[in-house]
């Protein structure tokens, strides 16, 4: 789970709640995942009465086979309520079994299943439950909590299972027409219609690489994870959260595009333990109406470069700080979201076209995207001399770690995984503090951190950053 979690919207009801084991792949290559048709759909609106009774029930017997139920358990040790101590029994701790319901897709005929990392996030036995109420144990191929996607395991020996494949185009245009097939309440698979309500939103969700289609089809607790299906039977989203008051629909739900979740299933199927999110190494600012003046255009569009990481791909191609993002591969760019979400649905090494301004002119490059830098190298370590920070994990931050645990790859310092059971915990350092500097001395690297910390100088004045405050604490 990013160390950064966003805060949920006040009025945000994620559809399930759950857990995160971890096992080992053995899918098949990524190239047996099954493609979406690339011809667009044929979009006119019904013509006449006779043309709007036309039933669903073509594209429902269709999809309906592949989506199935994702349940998922954990065993809680609790202590007995405080009462029951004055009779002799509070300190007795006693089992609770907690569990969860989600919907997935079956996207590939050997039994790999997408849903949300959420549904089974923490979970310690994972159960799929077919349409036709068989059960498989289930194992995880890859948990990303900042995508919000999980993809699942189940082995059905040579048995070919019903597919739905995802769709492989970028043309979903608002007004369309869709489905959302799911369990929701654990009522049983239940399908609901409406249309896409929006595209590229990207200021709602509870992780930092945001971007959802919009809908208006009636989504519940219990349908995370399941899909939204176009009117060809393909996925084109993964249902993952509302925007409600009461915690049920009120036609205000988000899902993943189909285009992020084919990346994830893909590094899965390639027997990643991790989905391979590519990056350009820009930090970019969304251009407000003044700005827009400014630059003399005549309305807010793009994204302005603030910062170029060393040796990125943006870098090597080429970008500056104050070039204007106006597309990536012809998709228009609004804010860093956006711009994040574009790259990710490449795989690492794929050209890209940035078309950008610069001085007033209009240029566009090809750039190589490629996974983020993991330099300086992780070398994660447990601090054991005496210091503060006693007991504390620490890792270097690089592009690769930052990402790894949601951070911006532009930080720099030593981040806290985990403040342990001594010291540190007591001293009130947290997982994702990240160390700044100890008694006005820079730290870069863990080995910083550690030589900043040894001997026995008195006292230690720590700085550290903690979300977006920088604190500083005298030991």
């Amino acid at each position: 789970m990013p160390l950064n979690r966003l805060a949920y919207l006040p009025l945000m009801a994620l559809l399930a709640a759950c857990s995160d084991p971890s096992a080992r792949s053995d899918a098949q290559p990524a190239a047996s995942l099954p493609e979406a048709p690339l011809a667009a759909p044929n979009r006119s609106p019904p013509s006449d009465f006779a043309t709007m009774k036309m039933s669903f029930a073509p594209i429902v017997r269709q999809a309906a086979p592949a989506v199935v139920n994702v349940y998922s358990t954990r065993t809680v040790r609790t202590q007995v309520d405080p009462f029951w101590a004055l009779f002799g029994g509070g300190s007795v701790p006693r089992d609770r079994v907690e569990g969860s319901l989600g919907s997935g897709v079956i996207v590939r005929a050997d039994g790999i299943v997408v849903t949300n990392n959420h549904v089974i996030e923490g979970g310690q036995q994972l159960r799929v439950v077919l349409a036709d109420r068989r059960e498989f144990p289930a194992r995880v191929l890859i948990a990303d909590a900042q995508s919000d996607i999980a993809v699942l395991k189940i082995d059905v020996g040579a048995e070919k299972l019903p597919v739905l494949p995802l769709e492989n185009r970028n043309d979903v245009q608002v007004g369309d027409l869709v489905l959302a097939i799911g369990d929701p309440f654990g009522v049983g698979q239940t399908v609901t219609n409406g249309i896409i309500s929006g595209l590229a939103r990207t200021d709602v969700g509870a992780t930092d690489s945001g971007f959802y289609l919009q809908t208006d089809a009636a989504i519940n607790p219990g349908n995370s994870g399941g899909p939204l299906v176009d009117m060809d039977g393909n996925v084109i989203g993964i249902n993952t959260f509302i925007v409600s008051r009461s915690g049920s629909s009120s036609g205000v739900g988000f899902a993943i595009p189909a285009a992020l979740v084919r990346r994830v299933v893909e590094s899965a199927a390639g027997g990643a333990h991790a989905s391979q999110r590519p990056w350009l190494g820009v930090r970019a600012s969304a251009v407000t109406a003044e700005v827009a003046r400014s630059l003399g255009r005549d309305r807010p569009e793009g994204v302005l470069v603030a910062d170029v990481y060393p040796g990125s791909p943006a870098s090597r191609g080429g970008l500056e700080v104050g070039d204007l993002i106006l597309m990536l591969d012809g998709q228009a760019v609004n804010d860093q979201a956006s711009l994040n979400y574009l790259v990710s649905t490449h795989r690492p090494g794929d050209a890209v076209s940035v078309q950008f301004v610069r001085h007033g002119a209009t240029r566009t490059e090809r750039l190589t995207v490629a996974t983020p830098a993991a330099d300086p190298p992780r070398d994660e370590r447990v601090l054991a001399a005496r210091s503060p920070l006693q007991g504390a994990t620490v890792v270097n931050l690089s592009p690769a770690t930052a990402g790894q645990y949601g951070l911006d790859p532009f930080l720099h310092g030593v981040l806290v995984t985990s403040s342990g059971q001594g010291i540190a915990a007591r001293a009130g350092f947290q997982a994702g503090d990240i160390v700044r500097a100890v008694n006005g001395t820079t730290v870069n690297t863990t080995a910083d951190l550690a030589a900043a910390l040894g001997g026995d100088p008195g006292g230690w004045r720590v700085t550290l950053q903690r979300g977006d405050q920088q604190i500083t604490a005298q030991f």
